[in-house]
C-alpha cells in the first residue's frame, strides 16, 4: 500500500471519527435542551453598564483568536501559513461545541472537592440563563459570564500551536484540544476562579489567567515540545524564518487590543478595578516592548519589529493574573521584568534543548510563571510590597504545582492521541492546502 494511500485511509477515518462526535453533541443538543424559555427574573437587579462592559468585553476577547492565527501565521514560511492559521481558526468552533456541552459545567458548575465542577449541573447549558448568579456574575446574566469564559477557553489551546507549528496533523491537533480543555484547561478554571476552587479557596490571586491560560498553555506546549519533535518525525530541525512580519505586527495589534477585554473585562463590572486592570494591560505591555529592543540591544543584537512584537505580548501575558491588583508603577516592573526574563531564555538556546517551534514556553511558560510569582511581589493586599510573606509562598507553591500538573497531564494527552491516530503529517505543504 502506497503512503499516500495510508494518509487517506487516516484522513478517511479521521472525518468519520469527527462527523460521529459532531452527530453526537447534536444528539444531545435536542434531546438535553429545555422545552421552555428559561425564566428572565434575576436573582439580583441586573446592572445595565456592567452588561453592557461584559458584552463588549467578550468581543474583544474572541477577536483575540484571529489576531494570534495572524500572530502565528507571519512566523512560518508561507507554504505552512495557512495551516498554522487554521488551527487557530478551528479551536473557535470545536471549543465553543464543547463548551456547551459540558466544558462550562465542569469549569464553573458547584464544586466537588474544589476540583472540578458538576458536569451535570449545566450539561448542554441547562440552567444557564438570562437571570443573574450571585456567586459567578452578581451583576449580569449568567449566560453572558458563560459566553466571557468561553473566549478564554478558546484561546488557550489556540495557544498551544506554536509549539506544532510545521509539524502535527489537524486531526491529530483537534483531538488534543479536546482532552487539553477536559483535563486541564477546565479543572485549572474551576480551581482558580470557581469560589470554592482549591487555590481561590487557597487566597491564589489569578485576575485573568496566568495559571489558567498561559502556564497550562506554556507547560502543556513545552510537553509537546519534547514529544512531537521534528528530529523523532525524522525532519530537519531548522530555524524557522518568519514570512510575514507585517501580519506578526497586525496580529501583534489585534491581540493589544483584546487584551484589554481580557484583563479589564475580568473585573465583570464597569468599576475601577476594570480602569486599573485596563491601565497596568496597556503599561505592562508597553514596558516590555521597550525592555525587549534594549535587551537586544545590549546583547549586541539589531532592535527588530519582530523583537518588538514578541517582548509586548509577554508583557501582556505577564501582566495578565496582577491587573486587578497590583499598582501602574508595579506593571512597569512586571511587564520589563518577565521580558527580559523570556528574552534570556530563547537567547540561552532553548531550541537546542527542546523543539519549540514559535517560542510558545519561553512567553506564555515562562511569561506566565513570572507574572504569578511578581503577583505575590507587588499586589497592594498581601504581597511582598506590604511586608508580608504568605501570598508570595502561596503564589510560588501554585505556579510550581500548576505547573508540573499542566505539564504531566499533557504528556498524557499526547500519548493518548497517538494511539488514535499519527501525531505527524509528513512536513510538505501545497499552497492554500490544509494538511489533515
Amino acid at each position: 500500500m502506497s503512503p499516500s494511500s495510508t494518509v487517506r485511509q487516516v484522513s478517511k477515518k479521521t472525518s468519520i471519527l469527527s462527523l460521529g462526535i459532531l452527530l453526537f453533541i447534536l444528539g444531545l443538543s435536542l434531546l438535553f435542551s429545555p422545552t421552555e424559555t428559561p425564566s428572565t427574573a434575576p436573582t439580583a437587579p441586573l446592572n445595565p453598564g456592567d452588561t453592557a462592559w461584559v458584552l463588549s468585553a467578550t468581543a474583544l476577547v474572541l477577536l483575540m483568536t484571529p489576531g494570534l492565527a495572524f500572530f502565528y501565521g507571519g512566523m512560518v514560511s508561507r507554504k505552512q501559513m495557512l495551516n498554522t492559521m487554521f488551527l487557530s481558526f478551528i479551536s473557535i468552533g470545536v471549543v465553543t461545541l464543547l463548551w456547551i456541552l459540558v466544558g462550562f459545567s465542569l469549569a464553573f458548575g458547584p464544586s466537588l472537592g474544589g476540583f472540578m465542577g458538576d458536569p451535570s449541573t449545566y450539561f448542554m447549558f441547562r440552567g444557564v440563563s438570562l437571570a443573574t448568579h450571585k456567586d459567578l456574575s452578581p451583576t449580569v446574566p449568567l449566560v453572558l459570564f458563560a459566553l466571557f469564559q468561553l473566549k478564554f477557553a478558546i484561546i488557550t489551546p489556540a495557544l498551544i500551536t506554536g509549539v506544532f507549528a510545521e509539524r502535527v496533523k489537524v486531526g491529530a491537533f483537534i483531538l488534543i484540544m479536546i482532552l487539553f480543555s477536559l483535563l486541564i484547561y477546565m479543572p485549572l478554571a474551576h480551581w482558580t476562579w470557581h469560589p470554592q476552587g482549591i487555590l481561590r479557596v487557597w487566597g491564589v490571586l489569578d485576575f485573568a489567567g496566568g495559571t489558567v491560560v498561559h502556564m497550562s498553555a506554556g507547560f502543556a506546549g513545552l510537553a509537546g515540545a519534547f514529544v512531537i519533535s521534528k528530529k523523532k518525525s525524522g525532519q530537519a530541525v531548522e530555524t524557522v524564518v518568519p514570512s510575514n512580519i507585517p501580519f506578526v505586527l497586525l496580529g501583534t495589534g489585534m491581540l493589544w487590543f483584546g487584551w484589554f477585554g481580557f484583563n479589564a473585562g475580568s473585573a465583570l463590572a464597569a468599576n475601577e478595578t476594570a480602569v486599573l486592570a485596563f491601565m497596568t494591560t496597556n503599561t505592562a505591555a508597553a514596558a516590555a516592548m521597550v525592555s525587549w529592543v534594549l535587551f537586544d540591544l545590549m546583547m549586541g543584537r539589531r532592535a527588530s519589529a519582530l523583537g518588538a512584537a514578541i517582548g509586548s505580548v509577554v508583557g501582556l501575558v505577564a501582566i495578565t493574573p496582577a491587573s486587578g491588583f497590583v499598582s501602574v508603577g508595579a506593571s512597569v516592573f512586571i511587564g520589563a521584568i518577565a521580558s527580559v526574563i523570556s528574552n534570556f531564555v530563547i537567547t540561552l538556546g532553548i531550541k537546542n534543548v527542546v523543539d519549540d517551534t514559535l517560542d510558545v514556553f519561553a512567553c506564555h511558560g515562562v511569561g506566565g510563571l513570572v507574572g504569578m510569582v511578581l503577583t505575590g511581589v507587588f499586589a497592594k493586599d498581601g504581597g511582598l510590597v506590604t511586608g508580608q510573606t504568605g501570598l508570595f509562598f502561596k503564589h510560588v507553591a501554585a505556579a510550581l504545582g500548576v505547573s508540573v500538573f499542566a505539564f504531566v497531564m499533557a504528556l498524557v494527552i499526547y500519548k493518548l492521541v497517538s494511539l488514535v491516530i499519527p501525531l505527524y503529517h509528513d512536513g510538505t505543504y501545497i499552497d492554500g492546502e490544509i494538511t489533515g
